[in-house]
């Protein structure tokens, strides 16, 4: 995969976190809610956001962002529809919601502390962090506790293949809009909901506008991916957070 390994995506690729949370003492739902961040981290990033364009019109939110060591904005989400959560009376199943996620187009450079070198972050980088983030909020709350561990990284190892396969058999095509533009991605559905993964035309090399250059990640559940179509956020304070 054009990324870091999974040992790197403690830093620049970092996926949810979930058992360790509900171990410590945590419900899902402060899980969930605890990885919530303020509109500043949004504000620092070098790359536009995007989510849902404006055919949607349901309750929009604002998730988490993921940074490397010397603070840098490398990802995040923004939320559509209703907020997941995890809850083990099976309900969670008729949660509908859809989260995008953006990652800035980076070539090949230095870590930040000089000691070492971060892959270029490719759509296999937005098919990674969208299935780890749809396994982090979908996953079976009602578990037993000592199989839980052994079962997410499973499903996380999975996760993580399927993203590195991105035009093996598993994905299929599907074209949607982004700032209007029929765009190509990479669609995989499971138990669990769906994933899709593609870039906009300045990542991919192609001359692009106001993109600037990113992987688009989405996940959800609940909601169709046929239809939905992206755009570039232009007033992040219409999310909550």
């Amino acid at each position: 995969m054009d990324t870091t390994g999974r040992v790197g995506a403690q830093g620049a690729l970092s996926a949810p976190s979930t058992s360790d949370d509900v171990e410590a003492g945590r419900t899902p739902q402060e899980d969930l809610a605890g990885v919530r961040r303020s509109l500043d981290g949004y504000l620092l990033a070098d790359f536009p956001w995007y989510g849902l364009d404006e055919a949607f019109s349901g309750p929009r939110w604002l998730m988490q962002v993921g940074t490397v060591a010397d603070g840098t904005v490398e990802h995040g989400s923004t939320g559509h529809g209703e907020e997941p959560t995890l809850r083990a009376d099976g309900e969670q199943d008729k949660q509908r919601f859809a989260v995008v996620v953006t990652v800035a187009g980076r070539p090949v450079r230095e870590s930040a502390d000089g000691t070492g070198v971060l892959d270029a972050t490719s759509v296999s980088s937005a098919a990674w962090l969208a299935g780890s983030g749809l396994l982090a909020c979908t996953w079976p709350a009602q578990i037993e506790r000592h199989l839980r561990d052994e079962w997410l990284e499973q499903q996380t190892l999975a996760a993580w293949e399927l993203a590195d396969e991105i035009d093996g058999p598993e994905w299929t095509t599907l074209s949607l809009p982004v700032d209007g533009v029929p765009t190509q991605f990479h669609y995989r559905e499971s138990e669990f909901g769906w994933v899709l993964a593609g870039s906009t035309a300045a990542a991919d090399g192609r001359s692009g506008g106001e993109s600037g250059g990113v992987h688009i990640g989405a996940y959800g559940r609940g909601m169709s991916a046929y239809g939905l179509g992206f755009s570039v956020i232009k007033d992040l304070s219409e999310y909550d957070h």
